[in-house]
């Protein structure tokens, strides 16, 4: 065989190697099952359904509740009254009070605290589904056996 011939072999084999190894993971990322988000929202409220559109832009699987009132959710959750936001979600056993942005929930879902949850109180003009910059907010980790503490800061 010409030397051509044996390297272009050579390479072929790697290339066959490489694609073997590198296709059975690129199959079981796209198989790995999306974090499951339950939200309570109001049906005509637009920046739920902005947050609604940040979370799944970021992955998450999002089955949406339209009710009339989210303030029983958020009572039988334990979510405080001045955490309370626009809407309520459960996901993995955590509470997610308002507009928290999907880094933060990976953070909570990786780190696992001891916590009913997290809250973005109020309405925050800069956050995830709001979107209007300039205006500075905290994330606020509740439900913990120290009290409630500052999660994230955005």
């Amino acid at each position: 065989m010409s030397g051509t011939g044996a390297l272009r072999k050579t390479v072929t084999r790697r290339g066959a190697l490489l694609l073997a190894l590198a296709v059975p993971g690129a199959v079981a990322a796209q198989a790995a099952p999306l974090v499951r988000v339950e939200v309570w929202q109001d049906p005509t409220c637009g920046c739920c359904e902005g947050w609604v559109r940040h979370m799944r832009a970021a992955g998450f699987d999002l089955a949406v509740r339209k009710v009339a009132d989210v303030r029983p959710m958020k009572a039988a959750n334990g979510v405080p009254e001045a955490l309370w936001s626009c809407h309520t979600a459960m996901v993995d056993g955590y509470v997610v009070e308002g507009h928290v942005p999907a880094a933060d929930l990976r953070r909570l879902l990786a780190e696992r605290p001891q916590a009913r949850g997290l809250s973005a109180p109020g309405m925050p003009p800069s956050s995830s589904g709001m979107d209007i910059p300039g205006t500075p907010y905290e994330v606020v980790l509740f439900g913990t056996p120290g009290g409630e503490r500052t999660w994230a800061r955005h």
